[in-house]
C-alpha cells in the first residue's frame, strides 16, 4: 500500500467485517509522528489470535489462508521507525494504533483519506462514524450523528450526491488544516 488512508481503509474494513456498528478513526500529524487510531465495537479478538494476528499465515477468513494487511501495516509503520499497538477484548472490540515517523524516507504518504471515509460510508451506510482530523493545534470533525441530524432519517447516506458533498467537504476541511499549517498532502 502506499497511503497511509489505504492502511486505515483495510483496518477500517476489518472492523466492519468483525461486525462493528461504531468506528471512530482519528488522524494525527505533528512534525514528529502521523499518527491513525481507529476504534470499533465489533466481536474483539481473543487473546490467542491477538498474539498471533501480525503473522501473515494467520486470519479469520475462509476464502484464502493468508491476511496480509495487519502484517504490511506492521513492516510499513515499523521501517519508519514507528509502531503498531493492537489492543482487542472479545465482545468488547478493537483499537489499532499506527505510529509513522514522517521525516523517514519510507513514510509513505497520508494520501485520500477523504476518499477512505466516503468508501466507508458508501460500503456501510448505517455505520456510526466519527472522523477525526488533527494537525497540530487544528482539528476538524465529521460524524454521522451530526449527518443523519442534518440530512433528516429518510435520506442513506449512501447517496451519491451525499458521497459527493461528504467528499468535497472533507477535501475542503483537509485543505483548509493544511494550509493553516504548511504541511503537504
Amino acid at each position: 500500500m502506499k497511503e497511509i488512508a489505504l492502511y486505515a481503509l483495510d483496518i477500517a474494513q476489518n472492523s466492519i467485517t468483525a461486525r462493528a456498528s461504531r468506528l471512530e478513526i482519528t488522524l494525527s500529524e505533528t512534525p514528529d509522528a502521523i499518527t491513525f487510531t481507529i476504534v470499533d465495537n465489533g466481536k474483539g479478538m481473543s487473546p490467542e489470535l491477538l498474539a498471533q494476528v501480525s503473522d501473515p499465515f494467520t486470519t479469520t477468513r475462509t476464502t484464502r489462508k493468508m491476511g496480509l494487511g495487519i502484517p504490511l501495516l506492521r513492516m510499513a509503520v515499523e521501517q519508519t521507525g514507528g509502531s503498531l499497538v493492537i489492543d482487542s477484548t472479545e465482545g468488547v472490540g478493537t483499537t489499532v494504533t499506527a505510529r509513522f515517523r514522517p521525516g523517514h524516507i519510507d513514510c509513505p504518504p497520508v494520501g485520500d483519506m477523504a476518499g477512505t471515509i466516503t468508501l466507508l460510508l458508501q460500503g456501510a451506510p448505517s455505520l456510526e462514524l466519527r472522523y477525526t482530523h488533527v494537525i497540530g493545534d487544528d482539528s476538524f470533525q465529521l460524524t454521522t450523528e451530526e449527518l443523519r441530524a442534518q440530512l433528516g432519517p429518510d435520506i442513506s447516506l449512501a447517496e451519491p450526491e451525499i458521497i459527493l458533498w461528504i467528499r468535497d467537504y472533507l477535501q475542503e476541511q483537509e485543505t483548509f488544516l493544511r494550509e493553516n499549517k504548511g504541511m503537504k498532502a
